[in-house]
């Protein structure tokens, strides 16, 4: 063979996928952290990469981590709480990568007689499943921050869209809302922001956990995967308009949403704008890990860790990020 089709036959062996078809069963929460996930399969990343993936749905990380420990799933997006709770009960799991940083908004309803967190005392508020890492993070941080403890006002773990409803409807005051839970939530009730985790308090709220079995017998189809979703950051860190037309259906059934001064607005507008107050990120920093174990600390003093410590880096694999030099 001539030199001059060496080279260009060289660059498409390294382009093409390591395998066609290979099946791959992701959990994923029906949230905007998870982005990732749903844009990677619907622009057809996970398949550009050789991978033949199936997305499963999950009410809620506490339910996810499950579907991994039971060997249903080869990885899921979720908060990395869930799998400290496992890794404690003797589960073998391993986090190989970020996802996105946290946004959790307290949204307030006009006529509750809320400005700041601390006059939350006495109110009711909807929020994510018990154990969930948005309930270890409003209790151990928003809550003790201001003073308050989970006992000094009502609590209800709830899914994000029955959060909102309960909302509209004023059967709570308040609420603890992912995106773009949050932004319609604004559209349609009459709430207000008062505070958001990530501007205060920023954290790896989801990350990319898998089984160390998974990890040793499917490395390769762990890593493509990971590629997928990191090409799938990129886009909602760098074109949010681009890959809000991919994601809208999860979120929302009809092409535009009804505000409640009578006002409608493009769904994917609304999917664009929840896509761009997100800190997406496929790399775990130091300063994540740094949280990571500031919460595992919040997990003991909750008496969800049992023991005095707790090894976060034994549940750490970055060998991925590190092969691509993020």
């Amino acid at each position: 063979m001539t030199r001059w089709l060496i080279a260009p036959l060289l660059s498409l062996l390294l382009a093409a996928p390591l395998f066609a078809n290979e099946p791959l069963r992701v959990g994923y929460v029906r949230v905007m952290d998870d982005a990732q996930v749903m844009l990677a399969q619907e622009a057809g990343l996970y398949e550009k990469y050789g991978l033949d993936a199936e997305l499963i749905e999950f009410s809620s990380g506490t339910d996810l981590i499950k579907g991994i420990v039971g060997g249903q799933l080869d990885l899921g997006v979720l908060g990395f709480s869930n799998a400290f709770t496992w890794a404690g009960r003797g589960a073998d799991l391993r986090i190989v990568g970020g996802a996105q940083r946290g946004y959790h908004a307290l949204l307030a309803r006009e006529d509750a007689g809320i400005d700041e967190v601390a006059d939350l005392a006495g109110k009711s508020l909807a929020s994510q499943k018990q154990g969930s890492t948005a309930d270890i993070v409003l209790k151990g941080v928003t809550l003790a921050d201001a003073g308050l403890s989970p006992d000094d006002l009502n609590i209800m773990g709830v899914a994000p869209s029955v959060a909102v409803q309960s909302l509209a409807g004023g059967r709570v005051d308040a609420a603890f809302l992912f995106e773009p839970y949050a932004r319609i939530a604004q559209l349609q009730a009459p709430v207000k922001e008062i505070y958001e985790i990530g501007e205060v308090w920023p954290f790896p709220c989801m990350v990319v956990i898998t089984s160390a079995e998974t990890l040793e017998n499917r490395r390769d189809v762990l890593w493509a995967a990971m590629d997928a979703q990191r090409e799938a950051i990129d886009m909602l860190e760098n074109s949010p308009e681009e890959a809000a037309p991919y994601i809208t259906p999860y979120f929302v059934n009809d092409a535009v949403i009804e505000a409640r001064d009578g006002s409608t607005v493009p769904s994917e507008e609304v999917i664009a704008q929840a896509i761009a107050t997100n800190d997406f990120s496929a790399e775990l920093t130091e300063d994540d890990i740094a949280r990571m174990k500031e919460l595992a600390e919040i997990m003991q003093a909750q008496g969800i860790l049992e023991g005095e410590t707790f090894d976060v880096d034994a549940l750490l694999d970055l060998t991925w990020q590190e092969e691509r030099e993020l």
